[in-house]
């Protein structure tokens, strides 16, 4: 984007609409696909969920399930496939500004402890 972009504030800075974005205001937010996108894919999702539990065993299915279980993953941008399901379907029944209000309002995942040796005072015979 050049200087006479109408994209770009005259400090350089991206525009929405004729206010500049200003750093950190929109910290943490993702690009949303559109609805149709997301209704297709949850709903190819669904229908190899109902195959694949009626058919555990085929190796095909599951494997095609899970690609789409992923797929929908990248799209709702969650780690698993029955997140990125549960939030296409809050996305797919609110409008944009509450989706993105509840998304925020929505506790995130919880700090991971430690795991391992206990950390001591003691440098090791190798660290002298």
């Amino acid at each position: 984007m050049s200087a006479t972009d109408p994209r770009v504030s005259s400090l350089g800075r991206p525009t929405v609409g004729k206010r500049a974005i200003e750093p950190g205001k929109v910290k943490g937010t993702m690009l949303l696909p559109a609805k149709a996108e997301v209704a297709r894919h949850l709903r190819r999702y669904r229908a190899w969920e109902r195959r694949m539990l009626a058919a555990p065993a085929d190796c095909r299915i599951r494997s095609t399930f899970e690609d789409s279980g992923y797929t929908l993953c990248v799209l709702m941008g969650k780690r698993c496939a029955r997140e990125a399901a549960d939030a296409a379907e809050r996305y797919l029944r609110s409008t944009l500004v509450a989706y993105l209000r509840e998304e925020s309002e929505r506790p995130g995942p919880r700090p991971v402890a430690r795991r391992g040796p206990p950390v001591s005072g003691r440098r090791s015979p190798a660290g002298r």
